[in-house]
Protein backbone atom coordinates (compact mmCIF):
# COMPACT_ATOMS: atom_id res chain seq x y z
CA UNK A 1 0.00 0.00 0.00
CA UNK A 2 1.18 3.68 -1.04
CA UNK A 3 1.93 5.89 1.97
CA UNK A 4 -0.35 9.10 0.82
CA UNK A 5 2.20 11.26 3.20
CA UNK A 6 5.09 9.83 0.99
CA UNK A 7 3.04 10.49 -1.96
CA UNK A 8 2.76 14.34 -0.45
CA UNK A 9 6.10 14.90 0.46
CA UNK A 10 7.38 13.42 -3.49
CA UNK A 11 5.23 16.04 -4.87
CA UNK A 12 5.58 18.44 -2.88
CA UNK A 13 9.87 18.00 -3.27
CA UNK A 14 9.15 18.24 -6.96
CA UNK A 15 7.39 21.21 -7.43
CA UNK A 16 9.90 23.15 -5.01
CA UNK A 17 12.98 22.65 -7.89
CA UNK A 18 10.38 23.03 -10.64
CA UNK A 19 9.48 26.73 -9.15
CA UNK A 20 12.94 27.38 -8.10
CA UNK A 21 14.59 25.95 -11.22
CA UNK A 22 11.85 28.70 -13.18
CA UNK A 23 12.54 31.16 -10.83
CA UNK A 24 16.22 31.11 -11.95
CA UNK A 25 15.97 30.60 -15.16
CA UNK A 26 14.26 33.92 -15.69
CA UNK A 27 16.18 36.40 -12.59
CA UNK A 28 20.08 35.30 -14.23
CA UNK A 29 19.77 36.52 -17.54
CA UNK A 30 17.58 39.20 -16.81
CA UNK A 31 19.94 40.69 -14.46
CA UNK A 32 17.81 41.08 -11.68
CA UNK A 33 19.41 39.08 -9.05
CA UNK A 34 18.92 42.51 -7.01
CA UNK A 35 23.01 42.98 -6.11
CA UNK A 36 22.98 45.68 -2.99
CA UNK A 37 26.17 47.46 -4.53
CA UNK A 38 24.35 49.94 -6.47
CA UNK A 39 20.82 50.41 -4.61
CA UNK A 40 19.72 52.97 -7.14
CA UNK A 41 20.28 50.41 -10.43
CA UNK A 42 18.58 47.83 -8.61
CA UNK A 43 15.72 50.14 -8.51
CA UNK A 44 15.69 51.48 -11.99
CA UNK A 45 15.92 47.65 -13.06
CA UNK A 46 13.18 46.62 -10.87
CA UNK A 47 11.13 49.56 -11.82
CA UNK A 48 11.97 49.04 -15.39
CA UNK A 49 10.53 44.69 -15.33
CA UNK A 50 8.66 44.97 -12.91
CA UNK A 51 5.91 42.52 -14.42
CA UNK A 52 9.21 39.80 -15.30
CA UNK A 53 10.08 40.44 -11.60
CA UNK A 54 7.11 39.76 -9.63
CA UNK A 55 6.51 36.97 -11.65
CA UNK A 56 9.90 35.39 -11.05
CA UNK A 57 8.88 36.45 -7.13
CA UNK A 58 5.58 34.17 -7.71
CA UNK A 59 7.99 31.02 -8.20
CA UNK A 60 10.49 31.72 -5.96
CA UNK A 61 7.78 31.90 -3.23
CA UNK A 62 6.06 28.79 -4.52
CA UNK A 63 9.30 26.84 -3.98
CA UNK A 64 10.15 27.53 -0.88
CA UNK A 65 6.13 27.10 0.09
CA UNK A 66 6.55 23.64 -1.32
CA UNK A 67 10.02 23.31 0.51
CA UNK A 68 8.43 24.47 3.79
CA UNK A 69 5.23 22.74 3.33
CA UNK A 70 7.45 19.11 3.04
CA UNK A 71 9.85 19.69 5.78
CA UNK A 72 6.60 19.62 8.33
CA UNK A 73 5.40 16.60 6.30
CA UNK A 74 8.20 14.70 6.76
CA UNK A 75 8.52 16.18 11.01
CA UNK A 76 4.98 14.44 10.94
CA UNK A 77 5.98 11.27 9.68
CA UNK A 78 5.71 8.12 11.50
CA UNK A 79 9.26 6.01 12.59
CA UNK A 80 9.74 3.19 10.18
CA UNK A 81 10.32 3.92 6.71
CA UNK A 82 12.03 7.51 6.77
CA UNK A 83 13.42 7.45 10.52
CA UNK A 84 15.75 10.08 10.86
CA UNK A 85 13.58 12.01 8.37
CA UNK A 86 11.72 14.83 11.72
CA UNK A 87 15.17 16.33 11.94
CA UNK A 88 15.94 16.86 8.12
CA UNK A 89 12.08 18.00 8.07
CA UNK A 90 12.39 19.93 10.75
CA UNK A 91 15.55 22.22 9.52
CA UNK A 92 14.06 21.93 5.67
CA UNK A 93 11.14 23.89 7.15
CA UNK A 94 13.24 26.41 8.83
CA UNK A 95 14.84 27.02 5.40
CA UNK A 96 11.64 27.19 3.68
CA UNK A 97 10.57 30.16 6.22
CA UNK A 98 13.99 31.88 5.86
CA UNK A 99 12.99 31.69 2.04
CA UNK A 100 9.90 33.40 2.70
CA UNK A 101 11.39 35.86 4.31
CA UNK A 102 13.93 36.99 1.84
CA UNK A 103 10.52 36.84 -0.45
CA UNK A 104 8.88 39.56 1.91
CA UNK A 105 12.12 41.94 1.23
CA UNK A 106 12.38 41.26 -2.59
CA UNK A 107 8.79 42.36 -2.74
CA UNK A 108 8.98 45.21 -0.52
CA UNK A 109 11.70 46.21 -2.65
CA UNK A 110 9.54 46.21 -5.82
CA UNK A 111 6.92 48.66 -4.25
CA UNK A 112 10.24 50.80 -3.36
CA UNK A 113 10.93 50.76 -7.42
CA UNK A 114 7.56 53.10 -7.53
CA UNK A 115 8.85 55.63 -5.38
CA UNK A 116 10.24 58.59 -7.63
CA UNK A 117 14.03 58.31 -7.77
CA UNK A 118 14.12 61.67 -6.88
CA UNK A 119 13.56 60.51 -3.30
CA UNK A 120 16.88 59.68 -1.43
CA UNK A 121 15.42 58.00 1.02
CA UNK A 122 14.29 55.42 -1.28
CA UNK A 123 17.78 54.26 -2.11
CA UNK A 124 18.72 54.02 1.69
CA UNK A 125 15.52 51.94 2.77
CA UNK A 126 15.98 50.05 -0.49
CA UNK A 127 19.71 49.20 0.38
CA UNK A 128 18.56 48.04 4.14
CA UNK A 129 15.85 46.21 2.45
CA UNK A 130 18.29 44.51 0.13
CA UNK A 131 21.02 43.48 2.50
CA UNK A 132 18.45 41.95 5.18
CA UNK A 133 16.77 40.00 2.17
CA UNK A 134 20.59 38.90 0.72
CA UNK A 135 21.58 37.36 4.61
CA UNK A 136 17.96 35.33 5.16
CA UNK A 137 18.40 33.92 1.50
CA UNK A 138 22.03 32.84 2.88
CA UNK A 139 20.54 31.67 6.18
CA UNK A 140 17.79 29.86 4.42
CA UNK A 141 20.77 27.85 2.40
CA UNK A 142 22.67 27.33 5.45
CA UNK A 143 19.58 25.46 7.28
CA UNK A 144 19.15 23.83 3.78
CA UNK A 145 22.33 22.43 3.67
CA UNK A 146 21.98 21.05 7.11
CA UNK A 147 18.61 19.39 6.21
CA UNK A 148 20.40 17.99 3.70
CA UNK A 149 23.04 16.36 5.89
CA UNK A 150 20.15 15.16 8.16
CA UNK A 151 18.79 13.84 5.15
CA UNK A 152 21.57 11.85 3.33
CA UNK A 153 22.33 10.82 7.44
CA UNK A 154 19.16 9.84 8.92
CA UNK A 155 16.30 8.87 6.15
CA UNK A 156 16.98 5.43 5.05
CA UNK A 157 18.29 5.54 0.82
CA UNK A 158 20.84 3.65 -1.22
CA UNK A 159 24.55 4.66 -0.65
CA UNK A 160 25.23 6.53 -4.12
CA UNK A 161 22.54 8.57 -2.79
CA UNK A 162 23.43 9.31 0.77
CA UNK A 163 26.90 10.27 -0.81
CA UNK A 164 25.73 11.92 -3.56
CA UNK A 165 23.75 13.96 -0.75
CA UNK A 166 26.56 15.04 1.20
CA UNK A 167 28.47 15.83 -2.09
CA UNK A 168 26.05 18.23 -2.91
CA UNK A 169 25.82 19.63 0.82
CA UNK A 170 29.62 20.70 0.54
CA UNK A 171 28.63 22.60 -2.60
CA UNK A 172 25.71 24.17 -1.36
CA UNK A 173 27.72 24.94 1.96
CA UNK A 174 30.56 26.33 -0.57
CA UNK A 175 27.46 28.77 -2.18
CA UNK A 176 26.75 30.09 1.57
CA UNK A 177 30.45 31.25 2.23
CA UNK A 178 30.80 32.89 -0.54
CA UNK A 179 29.42 36.16 0.83
CA UNK A 180 31.61 35.31 4.23
CA UNK A 181 34.80 36.20 1.64
CA UNK A 182 33.59 39.57 0.22
CA UNK A 183 34.11 41.57 3.18
CA UNK A 184 32.05 45.12 3.72
CA UNK A 185 32.03 45.42 -0.39
CA UNK A 186 29.32 42.46 -0.77
CA UNK A 187 29.29 39.63 -3.33
CA UNK A 188 29.50 40.87 -6.63
CA UNK A 189 26.91 39.78 -9.84
CA UNK A 190 29.30 37.13 -11.30
CA UNK A 191 29.77 36.17 -7.23
CA UNK A 192 25.88 35.92 -6.85
CA UNK A 193 25.32 33.63 -10.22
CA UNK A 194 28.20 31.64 -9.08
CA UNK A 195 26.19 31.09 -5.63
CA UNK A 196 22.88 29.65 -7.54
CA UNK A 197 25.23 27.47 -9.81
CA UNK A 198 26.62 25.97 -5.89
CA UNK A 199 23.01 25.55 -4.41
CA UNK A 200 22.20 23.87 -8.22
CA UNK A 201 23.52 20.16 -6.80
CA UNK A 202 20.69 20.29 -3.56
CA UNK A 203 18.17 21.52 -5.53
CA UNK A 204 19.16 18.57 -7.94
CA UNK A 205 19.30 16.30 -4.99
CA UNK A 206 15.58 16.94 -3.07
CA UNK A 207 14.15 15.89 -6.84
CA UNK A 208 15.62 12.82 -6.81
CA UNK A 209 14.56 12.33 -3.08
CA UNK A 210 11.10 13.40 -4.32
CA UNK A 211 11.07 10.89 -6.71
CA UNK A 212 11.87 8.49 -4.30
CA UNK A 213 9.57 9.57 -1.49
CA UNK A 214 6.36 8.76 -4.74
CA UNK A 215 7.83 5.32 -5.27
CA UNK A 216 8.20 4.69 -1.01
CA UNK A 217 5.77 2.16 0.04
CA UNK A 218 5.04 1.15 3.67
CA UNK A 219 7.14 -1.50 4.56
CA UNK A 220 9.60 -1.72 2.71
Amino acid sequence: MTDPRSRLIGVLLLTSLVAMMTGAVIVVPSGLTLNPSDPAATLAAVGEQAGLHLTELAFDVLGWLALTTAGLAMTARPAGPVAGGPVAGGLLAAAGLAGLLHDAGNLALTQLAAVPAAVPAAASAALAVMLTAKWLVNLAGLLWVAATVAAASGVPMPARLRVAGLVAALSGLAAVALPWTTGTAGPTVALEQLGYVLHLPIMLWYGVLGLRFLRLRLGR
